[in-house]
C-alpha cells in the first residue's frame, strides 16, 4: 500500500511540476505566428464612421450608449458635444418574437421625420448591395419593411425622395417607387429580357468605372434619371461551382474581353406620375463608349454626364437640357489624353450652380480647375510640381478648396488648402506628422473627422477643427493595438529611393529583420522577398497601415527575411502625369524592367542581401508582374508566389486593359510581350501558382491555359486551386488562414531564411 502511494505522489508530483513549467512559459508577445495574425481578432483595428448632415457640423453615428443594449443610430453636435439618440436596438424589432434588425447601412430622410434601414445584406460581385429595406416612422415608432411581395434581400439602392413620404429602390433589375403614405407600389421600368439591367450595372461597369448605384431622384422628386445596361451580344464567361452539390451549378457571367463586344449603355430620365421615360441622345455606338458618371444639374430640367470613348483618351462632359418635348444634349468640356483620361468624382458644383470643379493633367501635373458650366471658363487653382491627389470639399464662405496632396513624398498623404483664387497655398496637416492622413470634412468646412496611420503604426481618429487642425477630440485610439504592435520584435521599416538609371528614381520600402545590424555581421545574408503590384491600378509603397498584410511580413522579417517593395513608373503615385501614363501600350512590359533594374541596384548596394535568395509575390496585378519576373529575369529571381494573375491580357476586360493596352488589333507587340505566359518557356526557378476556381475578375481560366504552357514546355511548378473563391480568396472557413500558410511554407522551403552550408 505504501508503495503504491509513493507511487501515486510522485506521478502527482511530476504532473504538477510540468503543469507548473507549462505555465511559465508564456509566449513570446514579440513574436508573431499565423495562428494570432490569422485566427482571432488580436491585431483587429477599430474605426469611425460618421456621416455629416448636409446643413452644417453635425453628424450621425451608430454607437453605443449608457444604459442601452446593443448600438443606437445617435445625431452628434460637436460643438455642444451633445448627442441625440434617433434609433435605439429595441426600435428596430419587426415583432415581439423576431430579432432585431441588423443594421448593414441607414439613410435619414431629408425632413428628418424617418430613417431607412438596410439589413440582411448580400454580396453582389465586389459589395454587399443587395438586401432588405425598412423605414422607421420617428415620431409613431412605426416600422415596415419595403417591397411588397418582393423575395428576401432583393432590394438594392434605396433612396428617399425630396418630399420624404416615397422611396425609390431596385428590384430584379427594375426601377420602383413605393408611397410610404398609400403603401402603393409602382414599377417605373420594364426589362424585356434578363439581359437588360435598369438602375444598376453588369460586372464590367461595376468592377472597371465604380459603378453599382444607378438611378438618381431628380431635385423636385418629379422624376428619376437612371442608366439602362443591355448586356445582349456581350460574350459569356462559365464560372463552375463544382461544390455546390451532387451536381456543379453553372453560371454564364457577361464579360467582355478586350476587343469584344461591349454592353450598351444609356441615360433614360422616365416620369414617375406617367412612368414613360425619355431617352437622352447621345451621339456615336453605344457599345462603343462610356457614360462614367450621372447627375442632376440645378434644377430638374438638366443632366450632366461624363462619357468616355472607348479608348477611354476622352472624357466629355455633357450637358443634355429638356425644352418640354425632349433632351437636348451639348458638350460643356472636352479633355483628351495621348494616353488616357480619368474619371472624375472631384466635379463639385458651387453654389451658384454655373461653375464646377475639374482635376486635369494639361500642364503636366494633377491640378485643380474652375469651370463654368457654359464652357466660357477654365481656371487653373493650383500650380506647381505637385499632384492634387483628391478633392475633399470647397468652403465657399472661407472661399478655400482642401484636397489631399504630398508634395515631398510619394508615399504619404497630407491636407493642403489654397485659396480659390490660386494664392495662399498651405499645409494644413502639421508639419510634424508623418504617414497617411485622411479627411472627412463637414459640409460647412469648419471640422473633419482626421484619421492617421503609417506603415508601423495603427490609425488613430479623431475630431479637429479647420482651417487651424486643432485637435478637439479624440474618437478612437486604438490604444490597446497600439500596445501590442508596439511590443513586436521589429526594425523601423526603412523608405528609400533607388536610382535605376536615365535619371529615374523609384520608391520602396524595406523591412529587416529584428536583429539586424549590417555592421556587426558583415558576412551575413538574408534572403529578400519582393512584394509587388506594378500595374496602373495601384500603389505598393504607402505611408499607411495595411493590418494583417504588414503583420505578415513583419512575420518573415522575424523569421530572417528582408522584405522590399518598389514603385515602378505607371503605378498611380502623385509624381507627375508622364510617371503614371509612360506605361501606356506597355503594362507588362516596362514595369517588369524597372523592378528587375531596382532589385539589381539593391543587390550591388547592399551585400547583405543573398543574391542566390531572391523571391516576388503578388496577388492580381502583382501576380501577373510576378510571372513576368521570373519568366522574364530567370537569373535574377528563384522564387515566384502568382496569386489570381491575368497571365496573357488579352483575356481581360474591355474596360481596364484597353485604357491601358489600346485595342489588341492595334497594339500586337503590346500585348504579346505585356503578358507573361508568352515567356513561361524561360522558368528556371520555383514558381507556385494560387488561384480561386471563381474568380470572376481574373478569370481561373488564364491559369489553366498558363499550366498548359508550362506542361508544353515540361517547367515543373506548384498549384493550388481553391474551389469557387472569387479574387479574393477569403470565402469559406480558415480560406485566408489555409493561404497565408501554404505562402509561408513554401518560401521556408524554396527560399530558407538561413543559407544551406
Amino acid at each position: 500500500m505504501n508503495q503504491r502511494l509513493s507511487r501515486f505522489l510522485l506521478v502527482v508530483l511530476l504532473a504538477l511540476s510540468t503543469r507548473s513549467f507549462a505555465e511559465d512559459e508564456k509566449p513570446d508577445p514579440g513574436l508573431l505566428t499565423l495562428d494570432r495574425i490569422y485566427d482571432g481578432d488580436e491585431f483587429s483595428s477599430k474605426s469611425m464612421s460618421v456621416r455629416w448632415m448636409p446643413d452644417g457640423a453635425t453628424y450621425t453615428t451608430l454607437k453605443s450608449v449608457d444604459g442601452i443594449e446593443g448600438r443606437s443610430l445617435v445625431l452628434v453636435d460637436p460643438a455642444s458635444d451633445s448627442e441625440t439618440v434617433l434609433v435605439t436596438p429595441a426600435r428596430l424589432t419587426p415583432s415581439l418574437e423576431s430579432e432585431t434588425l441588423a443594421i448593414d447601412g441607414y439613410a435619414l430622410s431629408p425632413d428628418r421625420s424617418k430613417v431607412l434601414v438596410y439589413t440582411n445584406s448580400k454580396r453582389v460581385w465586389r459589395r454587399k448591395t443587395r438586401g432588405d429595406y425598412w423605414v422607421l416612422d420617428l415620431s409613431s415608432h412605426d416600422l415596415r419593411k419595403l417591397g411588397g411581395d418582393a423575395s428576401s434581400a432583393t432590394l438594392m439602392f434605396a433612396k428617399f425622395a425630396p418630399d420624404s413620404n416615397r422611396v425609390a429602390y431596385v428590384r430584379e433589375r427594375n426601377i420602383y417607387v413605393e408611397d410610404l403614405l398609400s403603401g402603393d407600389i409602382a414599377q417605373l421600368t420594364q426589362t424585356e429580357t434578363p439581359d437588360v439591367i435598369n438602375g444598376t450595372f453588369d460586372w464590367v461597369y461595376e468592377e472597371e468605372l465604380g459603378l453599382r448605384d444607378g438611378f438618381r431622384w431628380s431635385p423636385d422628386g418629379r422624376k428619376i434619371a437612371y442608366w439602362r445596361i443591355d448586356t445582349t451580344g456581350v460574350p459569356r464567361i462559365p464560372l463552375v461551382n463544382n461544390t455546390a452539390g451532387l451536381y456543379p451549378e453553372l453560371l454564364m457571367l457577361p464579360y467582355p474581353k478586350t476587343g469584344q463586344t461591349n454592353p450598351i449603355c444609356q441615360v433614360g430620365v422616365v416620369d414617375i406620375a406617367s412612368q414613360k421615360t425619355r431617352w437622352i441622345p447621345l451621339e456615336g455606338d453605344n457599345r462603343d463608349h462610356y457614360v462614367a458618371r450621372m447627375e442632376w444639374g440645378g434644377d430638374s430640367s438638366e443632366i450632366f454626364l461624363q462619357r468616355l470613348n472607348r479608348l477611354q483618351n476622352t472624357n466629355t462632359v455633357l450637358l443634355a437640357k429638356y425644352n418640354g418635348e425632349r433632351f437636348v444634349t451639348r458638350s460643356i468640356l472636352t479633355e483628351h489624353d495621348d494616353a488616357w483620361v480619368n474619371v472624375h468624382d472631384e466635379m463639385q458644383w458651387l453654389s451658384d450652380r454655373k461653375h464646377f470643379t475639374w482635376l486635369g493633367e494639361q500642364d503636366g501635373w494633377r491640378h485643380l480647375y474652375l469651370v463654368a458650366a457654359d464652357g466660357s471658363e477654365y481656371r487653373l487653382v493650383t500650380d506647381g510640381p505637385y499632384d492634387v491627389i483628391r478633392l475633399l470639399r470647397v468652403d465657399e464662405q472661407r472661399k478655400l478648396a482642401y484636397f489631399i496632396a504630398s508634395p515631398d513624398s510619394a508615399a504619404q498623404r497630407h491636407l493642403y488648402s489654397i485659396g480659390l483664387d490660386g494664392n495662399g497655398l498651405r499645409r494644413v496637416t502639421p508639419s510634424d506628422m508623418t504617414g497617411t492622413h485622411d479627411y472627412s470634412i463637414s459640409p460647412d468646412g469648419t471640422l473633419a473627422i482626421h484619421t492617421s496611420s503609417s506603415f508601423d503604426s495603427p490609425p488613430a481618429t479623431s475630431l479637429v477643427s479647420l482651417p487651424e487642425h486643432k485637435s478637439l477630440k479624440v474618437m478612437e485610439s486604438n490604444e490597446e493595438l497600439h500596445k501590442k504592435v508596439a511590443k513586436l520584435h521589429r526594425q523601423p521599416v526603412e523608405f528609400l529611393r533607388v536610382d535605376i538609371g536615365d535619371g529615374v528614381e523609384l520608391d520602396g520600402w524595406c523591412m529587416k529583420p529584428p536583429e539586424f545590424d549590417a555592421a556587426k555581421d558583415e558576412q551575413k545574408r538574408y534572403p529578400v522577398l519582393v512584394y509587388v503590384y506594378g500595374e496602373p491600378a495601384g500603389q505598393t509603397v504607402l505611408d499607411r497601415w495595411r493590418g494583417t498584410a504588414y503583420l505578415w511580413h513583419q512575420m518573415l522579417a522575424q523569421r530572417g527575411y528582408i522584405v522590399m517593395s518598389f514603385d515602378n513608373r505607371g503605378t498611380p503615385a502623385p509624381r507627375g502625369r508622364e510617371w503614371r501614363k509612360c506605361v501606356y501600350r506597355q503594362v507588362g512590359i516596362l514595369s517588369a524592367k524597372e523592378q528587375a533594374a531596382a532589385l539589381r541596384e539593391m543587390l550591388r548596394t547592399r551585400p547583405y542581401i543573398d543574391a542566390k535568395r531572391v523571391g516576388i509575390w503578388g496577388w492580381s496585378g502583382g501576380g501577373s508582374s510576378s510571372l513576368q519576373a521570373i519568366f522574364k529575369y530567370p537569373d535574377l529571381y528563384h522564387t515566384a508566389i502568382s496569386i489570381a494573375p491575368v497571365p496573357n491580357q488579352r483575356y481581360y476586360d474591355t474596360i481596364y486593359q484597353e485604357r491601358y493596352m489600346g485595342l489588341p488589333n492595334d497594339n500586337v507587340a503590346g500585348y504579346r510581350d505585356g503578358s507573361a505566359m508568352n515567356f513561361a518557356k524561360q522558368l528556371k526557378g520555383n514558381l507556385l501558382l494560387i488561384h480561386g476556381t471563381g474568380d470572376d475578375n481574373c478569370h481561373y481560366q488564364t491559369t489553366e491555359m498558363l499550366i498548359n504552357e508550362l506542361v508544353r514546355h515540361n517547367k515543373p511548378f506548384t498549384m493550388m486551386a481553391y474551389p469557387y473563391r472569387t479574387h479574393a480568396i477569403r470565402e469559406g472557413k480558415n480560406t485566408t488562414r489555409h493561404l497565408r500558410g501554404l505562402m509561408t511554407r513554401y518560401l521556408e522551403e524554396k527560399l530558407p531564411p538561413r543559407a544551406s552550408d
